[in-house]
């Protein structure tokens, strides 16, 4: 089994369980609101870190499910900025990176 099958078979289990978690926390926000209005204040203002945490799961879904589409295209490990091979530590770190060490940073300094 290459590096590359094994970060995939991590990549498809943590899929699994994210997809799971996200789906228990969308089924908990589409629970009806109380006829009370104070319980329905209290509700939606309880909803609030479910839904950041539902959008940061689906955030890592999309990541992840863009560094498999890459692992079956062959292109997994290729830099998307410099075309350069990204570090197996770097993959080990960050399965889904799609930029080397060196053009990550260089894009995190623009952005501040």
């Amino acid at each position: 089994m290459t590096s590359h099958q094994s970060i995939a078979l991590a990549l498809r289990a943590r899929l699994d369980e994210l997809t799971r978690r996200v789906d228990d926390l969308e089924a908990e926000l589409r629970q009806p609101l109380d006829a009370d209005f104070e319980e329905q204040a209290a509700d939606l203002q309880d909803d609030e870190p479910l839904a950041a945490l539902e959008d940061a799961g689906r955030g890592e879904i999309q990541r992840i499910r863009m560094a498999l589409a890459r692992i079956d295209d062959g292109s997994y490990g290729t830099c998307v900025t410099c075309g350069e091979g990204i570090a197996p530590a770097r993959l080990a770190a960050v399965p889904t990176a799609v930029q080397c060490a060196g053009c990550a940073g260089a894009t995190k300094s623009k952005r501040t």
